[in-house]
């Protein structure tokens, strides 16, 4: 039977040979922009942009109007986005939020008094960890998953606290074609409680009598893009239905260290009042908690999204 060990160092090494990477990205750059600039951070994930400002963005106007439909097709494109050297209040960060959909209102994490849909992001010396510092989809554990994040950082460390994102139709599209079928139609069961009982102990959620749960296949279609993408991730996802639990666990640990693989990867160095925005429905990420002891502080808006399918 293959160790964790060898199934890792398989995953890692599987996508190059003497013929070259197995994934292989084609650029189709498009149209050009005509109220942003993008600068693609890698060709497999992530882009900068700039020439926007959100919070005249979200007063709206006709300009604001095509600024807000290139910003859709950025966030398409390139699954991760980011906005560096942004001023905005909790208000109009929620109403940017807004215009991508209604807002989702986070199961366990504590929230700023303005506004439920406010979500809190805060460590410094005294904190035990940091959120989100494992690979994960945020809240899958919901019947409706969210569509999208928007993360604000405010306050940052001098050099620590990046974000890692990890493209998921990359991570689908290097599977082999037996792989694919094997996997298309399997369904996985996500769940919260693991994570929330412990990591919100302190928040008043730890003696719950139920927390979100459900199932989702573990490859799914994005409703904009009608692109595959692998979904399961380490933070949520239990196993796999319908498969002997040792065979789920193994094939568990197989895609988790494929899905991480560097060659599907972009990592967002923060600085003070930037903003990323990101695709949960494409993508996975995750905060390193690095920079003890030091702070990092923000606010994260989400957008609700569809249940998988």
């Amino acid at each position: 039977m293959l160790s964790i060990k060898m199934i890792g160092r398989h995953a890692m090494s599987s996508l190059a040979g003497k013929q070259g990477p197995r994934y292989r990205h084609t650029a189709d750059d498009g149209a050009p922009y005509e109220t942003i600039a993008v600068e693609k951070l890698t060709p497999i994930i992530g882009a900068e942009i700039s020439g926007v400002d959100i919070g005249r963005l979200v007063e709206g106007d006709s300009r604001s109007n095509r600024q807000m439909d290139e910003i859709h097709r950025a966030l398409a494109e390139n699954l991760v986005i980011f906005f560096r050297d942004q001023h905005i209040t909790p208000k109009q960060h929620l109403a940017f939020g807004r215009k991508f959909g209604e807002l989702h209102f986070h199961p366990a994490a504590p929230h700023e008094d303005e506004d439920p849909a406010l979500m809190k992001i805060y460590a410094d010396k005294d904190s035990p960890r940091a959120n989100g510092e494992g690979w994960h989809s945020d809240v899958s554990c919901d019947l409706e998953p969210p569509m999208g994040s928007i993360l604000y950082i405010k306050q940052c460390p001098p050099r620590g606290g990046d974000t890692l994102f990890a493209n998921m139709y990359a991570a689908y599209d290097a599977l082999s074609d037996r792989m694919k079928a094997y996997l298309d139609g399997l369904s996985a069961l996500h769940d919260g409680e693991p994570i929330y009982r412990g990591l919100y102990a302190n928040y008043g959620v730890a003696d719950r009598p139920s927390y979100p749960h459900a199932e989702h296949p573990v490859v799914r279609t994005h409703p904009v893009t009608g692109r595959k993408a692998l979904y399961v991730n380490r933070g949520f996802t239990r196993h796999i239905n319908g498969i002997p639990r040792d065979e789920s666990d193994a094939m568990l640990a197989y895609l988790y260290l494929h899905a991480e693989n560097p060659l599907f990867q972009c990592r967002f160095r923060w600085t003070e009042n930037a903003i990323a925005f990101w695709d949960n429905r494409c993508t996975q990420h995750r905060a390193m908690w690095d920079y003890w002891p030091h702070t990092r502080s923000g606010t994260r808006v989400t957008v609700k999204g569809e249940r998988p399918v």
